[in-house]
C-alpha cells in the first residue's frame, strides 16, 4: 500500500444542458486523485462563475455553494498539493481576467521549470497570488491571449514555455479545451454522448455519467469540445511518450482505461508475473486493500494458492497517501484496517502489495498479522523498488523518504520482519502494462528521467 500523495484530478464538459450536476458527479468519481480541495467553474452565458472549497467534494461543493452556478460548459478540479501549500487560495480552478475575458484553468501534474519561470516573471514585474505552479500556466496563457487573440495558438505558445507534467482543462469564456503535455505523463481521456462531451482524468467518470469512451487525449494534443463535436489540434509529436507507470499500479481506479490498458486487467497481470518470478510455499494469498487486491487475485490465479480477504478495511478512513505527515499516516493504519483472525490464524500467508515507498505502513500490517497468529508472512510487491524522486506530480521528492534507496531487499525484509520479500522486475512490470518501455516513465525505479532535471540522469 503506497503512502503517496498525488496531484489532482480534472474534468471539463460541454453539453446541451446544465453541466453543474454532471461535473459534481465526475469529481466525486475521481475524488481519490485529490482530497484537499475541490472546485468548479461554469460559463453562465455572460461570465465565468466559480465555487471552490477545502476538503472533499461533498464538503467543498455543497448544494448551497453551487446553487447560483448554472451553464452549458464548465470545468472542475480535485486537488492534492505537490507544488504550493494547502491554503484555499491554491484551490482550483484558477481564474484570471484576460484580453479574451475570464479564463479558468485546472491542472494535474507538476511543472518542473516552475521555479525558474516564476523568478523570471517576477523580475519582469509580474505578481502572483498563489504558491501553486498552476497559476503560472494561467498567467502565461493570458499573456499569449492578449498577443494572439486565438486561444488555440495561445495554448500552444504556453505549452512551449512549460516543462514537466501537465494535463489541463481550460475554459475561455464559452470554449472548453483539454490539453495533455507532450510526454503524456498524466492521463486525460474523452467521452461523448449525443448531447454532451467530456474530458476527464479517468474513464471511470464517463461510465458513471453514461458517456461513451472515445479515446485518450494524445500526448501534446489540444482538444476543443462542444456538445456535438471534438476538434483536435496536434502540437509537438517528436518526443517519446512518458506515461506514468504508477497510474496503472496504484493511482487510477481499477475500472479506468489508461492509455489503452484497463487498470484492473494490468494489475492482475502484474500479480501473475509476480507469481512466476517470485513463488512462495504458502496456504493463502491476501492483499493489502484496496489497491493491492487485483495484484493478489492475479498472483492467486497464477500460483493456484487460494485468495481470501485477510484484512477488514474501514471504508470511512482516508487513503493514507493523502494525509499530510508521516505520523498521521502511521497512526491511520490501525484505524484503517485490521486482520481477520479467523482467516489468517495459523496460516502461511503471501501478502501482495501494490508498492513499497517508505515501508512504514507494511511494517505495522505485518506486525498485526503476526499478532493474529500468522505462522509465516511472505511479501510480494507489484512495483520494483522505488529508488529515485518523482518530479512529475507524485509527492516523493526526496530520496530520504525512500526505503529502497538506503536499504537492500534483504535489509528491507529484516526491517519488516517478513519471512521473505520480493519485488516484480522492471521488465515484468513493463510486459504487464503492455506498452513499449520507451513510452513509459520509470524514473522512480531506474533513475532515468524523460525530461532534463538538474542533478539527475536524462533518459536518452
Amino acid at each position: 500500500m503506497a503512502v503517496l500523495r498525488h496531484s489532482c484530478g480534472i474534468v471539463g464538459m460541454f453539453a446541451a444542458y446544465d453541466v453543474v450536476p454532471s461535473l459534481h458527479r465526475a469529481l466525486l468519481v475521481i475524488q481519490h486523485r485529490g482530497q484537499e480541495s475541490a472546485g468548479l467553474s461554469v460559463f453562465d452565458g455572460d461570465e465565468i462563475l466559480t465555487a471552490r472549497g477545502d476538503g472533499l467534494v461533498s464538503v467543498a461543493l455543497t448544494k448551497n455553494k453551487v446553487a447560483g452556478l448554472s451553464g452549458k460548459c464548465g470545468i472542475g478540479h480535485v486537488r492534492y498539493s505537490t507544488t504550493g501549500s494547502k491554503s484555499l487560495v491554491n484551490a482550483q480552478p484558477l481564474t484570471v481576467e484576460t484580453a479574451q475575458g475570464t479564463v479558468a484553468v485546472a491542472h494535474n501534474g507538476d511543472i518542473t521549470n516552475f521555479v525558474n519561470l516564476k523568478k523570471s516573471y517576477l523580475e519582469c514585474g509580474w505578481s502572483f497570488l498563489t504558491s501553486s505552479d498552476s497559476e503560472i500556466i494561467a498567467k502565461i496563457l493570458s499573456k499569449y491571449l492578449a498577443r494572439l487573440n486565438d486561444p488555440v495558438e495561445a495554448i500552444r505558445c504556453t505549452m512551449s514555455e512549460l516543462d514537466g507534467a501537465y494535463s489541463l482543462v481550460i475554459m475561455v469564456r464559452n470554449r472548453v479545451f483539454g490539453v495533455r503535455d507532450p510526454y503524456g505523463f498524466r492521463p486525460l481521456c474523452i467521452g461523448k454522448a449525443n448531447d454532451a462531451t467530456m474530458v476527464v482524468s479517468e474513464s471511470a467518470a464517463l461510465t458513471t455519467l453514461n458517456l461513451d469512451f472515445v479515446r485518450d487525449v494524445a500526448p501534446g494534443e489540444i482538444i476543443e469540445i462542444t456538445d456535438n463535436c471534438i476538434v483536435s489540434h496536434v502540437t509537438n509529436t517528436n518526443l517519446s511518450p512518458a506515461h506514468c507507470v504508477f497510474e496503472w499500479v496504484y493511482f487510477a481506479r481499477p475500472e479506468s482505461i489508461i492509455d489503452g490498458g484497463e487498470v484492473y486487467d494490468v494489475r492482475k497481470r502484474i500479480g501473475a508475473t509476480l507469481a512466476r518470478e517470485a513463488p512462495a510455499d504458502a496456504d493463502l494469498v491476501i492483499s493489502v486493500p484496496d489497491s493491492g487486491r487485483a495484484h493478489a487475485i492475479g498472483y492467486s490465479l497464477e500460483s493456484g494458492i487460494p485468495y481470501e480477504e485477510g484484512f477488514m478495511k474501514n471504508r470511512f478512513a482516508d487513503r493514507t497517501f493523502i494525509l499530510p505527515d508521516q505520523k498521521m499516516r502511521e497512526d491511520a493504519v490501525s484505524t484503517k484496517m485490521n486482520p481477520i483472525k479467523s482467516t489468517v490464524n495459523g496460516k502461511r500467508i503471501i501478502v501482495v502489495d501494490d508498492s513499497i515507498v517508505r515501508g512504514t505502513t507494511l511494517v505495522k500490517l505485518i506486525r498485526s498479522l503476526k499478532s493474529a497468529g500468522v505462522k509465516e508472512v511472505h511479501v510480494r510487491v507489484g512495483y520494483p523498488p522505488v529508488i529515485a524522486p518523482c518530479y512529475y506530480g507524485v509527492d516523493m521528492k526526496s530520496r530520504s523518504q525512500l526505503i529502497a534507496y538506503n536499504h537492500s531487499v534483504e535489509e528491507i525484509r529484516q526491517i519488516m520482519d517478513a519471512n521473505s520479500l520480493a519485488y516484480i522486475s522492471i521488465s515484468g512490470l513493463v510486459d504487464a502494462i503492455g506498452l513499449p518501455k520507451n513510452s513509459l516513465c520509470l524514473a522512480c525505479v531506474n533513475s532515468k528521467y524523460p525530461t532534463k532535471i538538474s542533478g539527475e540522469t536524462f533518459r536518452r
